[in-house]
């Protein structure tokens, strides 16, 4: 997945005049901070024009890659839906904001931005400047911190990724309350997909459902979550590696994938799947073995040549697909 031409444009003029060893040792900071997360609340993520400049050259990509691969998820259960005003919680440089308007282009009017950190903000605005939409170019920002008064009115979509992390666990429940609160028609939460981060999504669930929320993805059922132990939810988006990647990270690949675990609730329900892959399928000679989450609880099922339709469509199946139906058709 690549960042549109005019965020990449924009990103580019930004670093322009850092090395890429002044950025790479800034990001392997900054990987650390989300991965690890500031559970106490008493400090903060971005500590440096440099830390800023590194979130847009490797944070941001990936990001973007996530809330774009989950809002293509709302796209295909909610079809014929789309929102005409977007809330961005916990913004950083608004990079949900363009991914939002890259899945649902041209059909968001009105975007609000929640941030509490200024050196994000004026990156943001830097970064809109560039946008060929209007509505990113003129879209409303709000510095303040989120355990404050919001005052903000319901949004059609309200987006959250990477926030929950960021707070003091004992203020969790009453963010996803307002998040809740700001909802007109569909909330999403991204966090990262560590044991940690699927934790606050199951919280984040949990509290939804409890307030009448419909579950449009990933879960393909509302009961409770079977996911337990050392298992956890999560998946996967692939980022193409810019030049400045692979010299900064050393590495060969071209690309690399961004782990996140997210939930996407809606007071209006979506179309319902049987069931999702959870793990990379086990592709074998004669036979393909797909581990599944299902409203049955989890399963692992193989699908042989013998069974013709189902192999050919199985074969097309990746890590985060839904399960077609029997009525798909390809």
């Amino acid at each position: 997945m690549e960042l549109p031409r005019d965020l990449r444009q924009a990103i580019d003029v930004e670093i322009a005049l850092r090395s890429s060893k002044q950025l790479a040792v800034a990001a392997a900071r900054l990987s650390s901070r989300y991965r690890t997360g500031l559970s106490s609340g008493s400090g903060k993520f971005l500590q440096s024009q440099e830390d800023v400049e590194a979130y847009a050259a490797f944070r941001l990509p990936a990001t973007f890659a996530a809330v774009y691969s989950t809002a293509r998820e709302v796209q295909e259960r909610l079809p014929g839906w789309s929102p005409n005003t977007l809330l961005d919680i916990g913004a950083g440089p608004g990079t949900a904001m363009w991914a939002a308007a890259a899945v649902w282009p041209g059909l968001i009017s009105r975007i609000t931005l929640m941030e509490r950190e200024e050196g994000m903000i004026d990156l943001g605005r830097r970064l809109a400047a560039h946008s060929s939409f209007s509505a990113i170019r003129e879209a409303h920002w709000r510095r303040l911190d989120l355990r404050g008064r919001w005052g903000v009115s319901a949004h059609d979509l309200v987006i959250a990724s990477y926030v929950l992390g960021e707070m003091p666990s004992s203020d969790c429940e009453a963010i996803i309350g307002k998040l809740w609160e700001s909802t007109s028609h569909t909330l999403v939460i991204i966090e990262p997909g560590t044991p940690a981060g699927f934790a606050r999504i199951r919280q984040a669930r949990e509290l939804l459902l409890s307030m009448g929320g419909r579950i449009i993805a990933p879960c393909p059922h509302e009961n409770r979550c079977p996911m337990s132990g050392r298992n956890w939810c999560h998946f996967a988006a692939r980022v193409s590696r810019s030049r400045l990647h692979r010299l900064a990270k050393a590495g060969e690949l071209a690309y690399e994938d961004e782990k996140f675990s997210y939930i996407c609730i809606s007071r209006a329900g979506g179309t319902t799947i049987p069931g999702r892959v959870i793990r990379h399928p086990q592709v074998h000679t004669g036979f393909i073995r797909l581990e599944l989450c299902t409203p049955l609880g989890l399963d692992e099922t193989v699908v042989t040549r013998k069974d013709r339709d189902r192999f050919r469509r199985a074969r097309h199946l990746r890590w985060g697909s839904p399960v077609p139906g029997p009525d798909d058709r390809e």
